[in-house]
């Protein structure tokens, strides 16, 4: 199955099971069901509780998160991640301040979906990946979908913790497949523990570096891993956190202080970034047991052009992960 269809799957279990469950979204509904066809077939099989709105992504995550304040739950998704910044003010004033500004604990279960990311050839302005503008906004948590998280456990817990949610989707991972019984391929295991997935080489050789990545980044970080452990004969782990921030890396400080490099990989442009946050964590928890600096792989400082040969050169590749572990 690949992550698309798991995700679909995911959210026509969620209505099913709560008929407090509405989502939202432009062009959402049959038989186009949105853009990546995520949503396709929940207005045919729940009618009314999917709902096709107007091209406003401030209004629809206002509705959304008024649906949410009044005792529904509410998904919303973004057509392309990038026009989340016309629903900032939504989040960041509205959504995240209603938890707590009324004198009492307001739950607020509302996730709002972002399809991000390029190597898809659709340009600057539908290409972005956004995390880092999210980042530090009081009760407002951030998510990104993974090949190793199950979608409906994730869905979950997003909604059991009662606050504004954003869920980061990599548009590319749509298309691969999901993991599952810890196989990832021919050379890799993976295991989940505390909200992160562990990914290693099978074997007995312990890891010399760990790379830390969101899950749109994990098909890069294992090409980087394979040729790695394959043509240099070093051996790395993969960290993949389901949930960004507020990031909790006590479930995988055991496995950091086994090794003597820490990369730090993500698809944003440099500057003020979940990358430096994570750094910032760990820094004071690894000093004793680093051999250098936690180096941040980012993209280029630039705009994500369309052409394909020229795409490549702003957006992190396999490659940037590798000379930065060889770094």
């Amino acid at each position: 199955m690949r992550v698309a269809e798991h995700l679909n799957e995911a959210l026509h279990a969620l209505l099913d099971a709560d008929p407090s469950v509405h989502v939202l979204g432009e062009d959402i509904v049959d038989p186009y069901g949105g853009a990546f066809k995520i949503t396709k077939g929940l207005s045919t099989k729940h009618g009314s509780r999917v709902i096709s709105t107007p091209l406003s992504e401030g209004g629809i995550v206002g509705v959304g998160a008024g649906l949410a304040l009044a005792g529904d739950r509410a998904i919303v998704e973004i057509m392309f991640g990038d026009f989340a910044a016309l629903a900032f003010d939504q989040l960041l004033n509205f959504a995240s301040k209603s938890t707590t500004m009324y004198g009492r604990r307001v739950p607020i279960p509302l996730i709002v979906r972002c399809p991000t990311g390029g190597r898809r050839g659709y340009g600057p302005t539908h290409s972005q990946s956004l995390q880092k503008h999210f980042i530090g906004v009081p009760g407002l948590d951030l998510y990104e979908l993974s090949p190793f998280h199950d979608a409906h456990a994730l869905l979950t817990t997003m909604f059991a913790r009662q606050t504004p949610c954003v869920l980061f989707e990599d548009k590319v991972l749509y298309t691969r497949r999901i993991c599952r019984d810890g196989l990832v391929d021919d050379l890799f295991r993976f295991e989940l523990t505390g909200g992160w997935a562990r990914v290693y080489a099978d074997g007995d050789v312990p890891p010399g570096c760990a790379i830390i990545a969101p899950g749109g980044l994990t098909d890069r970080a294992l090409e980087a891993m394979r040729e790695l452990l394959i043509e240099h004969e070093i051996t790395c782990v993969l960290l993949v956190p389901e949930r960004l921030y507020p990031l909790d890396p006590a479930p995988v400080m055991d496995v950091l202080r086994g090794v003597g490099t820490v990369v730090v990989a993500e698809d944003g442009s440099a500057g003020g970034t979940w990358g430096a946050e994570v750094s910032r964590l760990l820094h004071p928890e690894l000093w004793a047991s680093l051999s250098g600096p936690i180096r941040l792989v980012s993209a280029a400082d630039s705009i994500i052009p369309t052409a394909a040969h020229l795409e490549r050169e702003v957006l992190v590749q396999a490659d940037t992960i590798r000379r930065a572990v060889l770094a």
